[in-house]
């Protein structure tokens, strides 16, 4: 029960294409969390979010993305789950409307796998976070998948008879699956 927010950040381009900004199309595009309640595995998503990406192919360390999420907008399909989601002890929306995946910038890793390197907010609590992604880009659209593994008791997402993971798990995945249209 944590963000995928790390997610959309991790778009850039190959050394070959042109420095290029890009913005992301939620429309086309999933972030998405996994994680385990009572042994159980669930899945869910966030329906609202959007971001930045700016990337310089002679200089990738230079790159970088800003990804905002709306913590109400998580769903997993379980009404008992889904209204648990916004409350204090788990995203606390109220007091924590947004997550924000900041990479202060990209770095190859062979073919067309990257890493973004950069800060996840969540509930006020900002932490270290390197996402590995995969990227293809046709024309003037980037299509990028990646894959983190977050522990969300590091950013506070589960209190009180929550805060244990006897009965969420404190691991969390979170899945990317972005497209991003260059701007002109």
């Amino acid at each position: 029960m944590i963000t995928a927010l790390p997610l959309a950040a991790g778009l850039s381009l190959p050394l070959s294409a042109m420095a290029a900004d890009w913005t992301l199309d939620p429309a086309h595009s999933t972030l998405a969390f996994s994680g385990k309640q009572t042994g159980t595995p669930f899945s869910g998503h966030f329906g609202t979010f959007n971001g930045t990406i700016s990337f310089d192919p002679a200089h990738p360390e230079a790159g970088h993305a800003h990804v905002t999420l709306a913590m109400a907008s998580a769903v997993t399909g379980d009404p008992q789950r889904d209204g648990a989601l916004p409350g204090k002890d788990w995203f606390n929306v109220a007091g924590f409307p947004s997550a924000v995946f900041d990479a202060q910038s990209f770095r190859t890793t062979g073919g067309n796998a990257y890493e973004a390197v950069g800060t996840l907010t969540i509930r006020g609590i900002s932490k270290p976070v390197t996402l590995p992604f995969t990227l293809d880009i046709n024309g003037t659209t980037a299509h990028a998948k990646g894959h983190v593994d977050l522990v969300r008791s590091d950013f506070g997402v589960g209190q009180g008879p929550w805060a244990s993971g006897q009965w969420v798990a404190l691991n969390v995945g979170v899945d990317i699956d972005v497209t991003a249209q260059r701007k002109p």
